[in-house]
């Protein structure tokens, strides 16, 4: 028997080097929206952490009775999405599930915990979730960017005034996440367990 084996490292190494540019100039232009140092949200990170993962969702004949992956918010920074042709991705709006349906050659950015919390809360965290398909298989790939465990994570310091108090207090990367899989997906986001008692 032969074994067929598909070199695909280097394209993955350059797929992930290429994310990470992306990523890095997003994070300037987000800094520069908020009115900070174009590197502010770069130097908060401390050692960037990157991981990248590869979603398969089979056909399931009764999509209604299950989910792909339950409704949450990412604990990281920022979420880079690629995915196939086939509809799975959706997000909560007005109470209501809305599909984020694909374009071709296009990525999908979720803004995750770390950045609400940086921004004081300007820029939320996107809840959400996939679902199955009853007749096609669904791929998705998300690569995540993360702030090193030590990075100490709090609202910027120029986002805070007596107009806007601190919404969260400031904690670990490390902290955070621990306490993100203790609470477990189905609990959609802990972010509730680091707001600051605003009056």
């Amino acid at each position: 028997m032969t074994e067929f084996v598909v070199p695909v490292r280097d394209d993955v190494a350059e797929y992930c080097s290429s994310v990470r540019g992306l990523v890095l100039r997003l994070l300037e232009a987000i800094s520069d929206s908020l009115g900070l140092k174009r590197d502010h949200i770069d130097k908060t990170l401390s050692k960037h952490g990157q991981h990248m993962a590869l979603n398969y969702y089979p056909p399931c004949p009764q999509p209604e009775l299950t989910y792909g992956l339950p409704g949450h918010t990412d604990p990281n920074l920022i979420t880079i999405l690629l995915q196939d042709d086939v509809p799975g991705l959706q997000v909560l709006r007005d109470g209501k599930w809305i599909a984020v349906n694909p374009i071709r050659n296009t990525f999908i950015v979720n803004i995750g915990d770390q950045m609400q919390v940086i921004s004081n809360d300007r820029y939320k965290s996107v809840l959400h979730r996939a679902v199955v398909n009853c007749n096609k298989e669904r791929i998705s790939i998300p690569t995540f960017y993360c702030p090193s465990p030590d990075a100490l994570i709090g609202p910027a310091t120029d986002l805070i005034d007596d107009d806007h108090p601190a919404v969260y207090r400031s904690f670990s990367y490390g902290e955070y996440y621990e306490k993100f899989w203790k609470r477990g997906l189905a609990s959609e986001c802990c972010l509730d367990l680091f707001k600051t008692c605003i009056p």
